[in-house]
């Protein structure tokens, strides 16, 4: 199955604390991911930042949506136990607890007024397919995400209406951005065409030359497929070369994908989708529109000594 959302996580975890026990939320999410018999790869599902997982994203605003509504009471960081309130909600026996369940509490439309303040959403959701299913945190992370994609789209689509020589510029300066050719004048130098069919040029592995990586670029549209690796392999081979990075505007077969696992020397193989992710990782070819810095409550400066 996959990870409930957190509307769904609120009724088992207010059954969890039905025994009236206070519990942390390490055993809340143990306890929850035996009953909801989560596997493995589900658990480690993260969300698109990859700071936190999933469920324990979803699980923590469960708490904070039930802590609000004063069915669940937190009375130090990190612990929680059932309220009274809690207790009468469950005897009700709902099949099911959401926020529209929890509206009728006059804490919890307060909070989610304040919460609504500046959103264009209704503060008063009169069915339950009107709530939202994701967190603020996922939420947030997908309209990055999106705005991410919209990006390396227009990169990607940019690159390709460019002639062969700004991608070569383009590959120096990624390179160089990511820490590898030393200066972009040296990098620069170093991928000039080798005379060496199969390598277009070689750059430094680290700005002290220790060790040196081999390039290979096509702009291309076709895909790339194992008969352009072997012929790159071969001429890394007449280098007695160890490293190598064939980078393509288009993308590779899989008979070239499982190739270069196959092989040494080692090679990097790097297709259009993972060039554009790149460039906007290191911050070549695009900038910051916009930075919006998420704060959260320090709860340890609440704690008297």
């Amino acid at each position: 199955m996959a990870v409930p959302d957190f509307q769904s996580l609120m009724l088992p975890m207010l059954e969890f604390a039905a025994d009236g026990a206070e519990h942390s939320m390490k055993e809340t999410r143990d306890a929850l991911a035996t009953k909801l018999g989560l596997s493995d790869s589900e658990l480690e599902e993260r969300l698109p930042s990859g700071r936190q997982t999933t469920f324990a994203n979803r699980v923590a605003w469960a708490k904070v949506y039930l802590t609000q509504a004063g069915v669940l009471e937190s009375p130090k960081r990190g612990k929680f136990f059932i309220s009274e309130r809690g207790r009468k909600l469950l005897s009700e026996k709902p099949p099911r607890i959401g926020i529209k369940d929890l509206e009728r509490f006059k804490e919890f439309q307060e909070f989610r007024q304040a919460s609504n303040k500046n959103r264009t959403e209704k503060v008063t959701h009169t069915d339950e397919a009107d709530s939202p299913s994701t967190t603020p945190e996922e939420t947030l992370e997908q309209a990055y995400q999106q705005l991410r994609d919209e990006v390396a789209n227009e990169l990607l689509h940019l690159i390709k209406g460019n002639s062969p020589e700004f991608f070569e510029k383009l590959v120096v300066n990624l390179i160089v951005a990511m820490g590898y050719g030393g200066s972009v004048k040296e990098a620069g130098k170093a991928t000039r065409k080798t005379g060496d069919e199969g390598i277009d040029g070689v750059i430094k592995e680290d700005r002290l030359g220790l060790d040196a990586i081999y390039l290979q670029a096509k702009r291309w549209e076709a895909v790339v497929g194992r008969p352009e690796i072997q012929k790159f392999v071969g001429a890394l081979h007449g280098q007695r070369a160890k490293k190598g990075v064939f980078i393509t505007t288009s993308r590779f077969s899989k008979e070239a994908s499982d190739y270069v696992g196959q092989i040494d020397p080692k090679v990097v193989l790097i297709d259009g989708s993972d060039l554009v992710q790149l460039m906007i990782d290191h911050g070549v070819g695009v900038s910051s529109a916009a930075v919006y810095e998420v704060r959260k409550v320090d709860t340890d400066f609440f704690i008297e000594e």
